[in-house]
């Protein structure tokens, strides 16, 4: 086999390996999104698991994270406190660079 075809094999599982933890730290980013959503609506207990398990699945209805955005926003207007899409944003940014952390 040729250094080539070597390099190429490594290139292809870096790939994997680096789309795998990006699967596990967004799985793990709206977990902690979840959680934040869920306090802030006042959840309890297995409502908390509830409510996270549906963040994770609303993210996977399309790419991006609109789909999650507009879920969370929809589900926070019910507050008198008001929470804004760029807090929204903000949130879910710190999400991530905790996830980050716990993988890295």
């Amino acid at each position: 086999m040729s250094s080539f075809d070597d390099r190429k094999k490594s290139f292809e599982k870096k790939f994997i390996n680096d789309q795998e933890l990006q699967f596990k730290i967004t799985g793990r980013r709206n977990k902690y999104f979840g959680e934040w959503v869920a306090e802030k609506l006042s959840k309890k207990d297995h409502e908390i698991e509830e409510y996270t398990n549906e963040v994770i699945k609303a993210d996977l209805k399309e790419p991006g994270d609109m789909d999650l955005i507009e879920k969370v926003q929809k589900d926070l207007e019910s507050l008198n406190d008001k929470i804004s899409l760029d807090e929204i944003k903000s949130k879910l940014d710190e999400c991530f660079e905790k996830a980050k952390k716990d993988f890295l």
